[in-house]
């Protein structure tokens, strides 16, 4: 199984936005372009230090090639959409994983 797991930092005054337009919109976005069959977003309650909550959303996959083509022909479009709507609102790295 391969993972992509988007973290997200969020600033307060947009969380419930945010949280509210990535079940919404952009989540299903993302699921819509089939090369993912399962997601999962998850809020760190670890958190020590700093503004906002942070989210992890993983998204699944049964191929690195699929993953491989969501970053090279969807993501582009759709980080671009959430840059337009948060701007610096949120702080967010990716990384891939695999199950072992």
């Amino acid at each position: 199984m391969i993972i992509y797991n988007v973290t997200v930092n969020v600033e307060k005054e947009v969380e419930e936005i945010w949280v509210n337009w990535m079940k919404e919109t952009h989540i299903p976005e993302i699921l819509a372009t089939g090369l993912f069959h399962e997601h999962k977003m998850l809020r760190l309650l670890n958190e020590t230090e700093g503004e906002g909550e942070t989210y992890a959303i993983q998204y699944f996959t049964d191929e690195l090639d699929k993953l491989e083509k969501y970053m090279s022909q969807e993501a582009p479009r759709l980080r671009d959409e959430h840059y337009k709507k948060f701007q610096d609102k949120c702080v967010s790295f990716r990384t891939f994983l695999e199950t072992v």
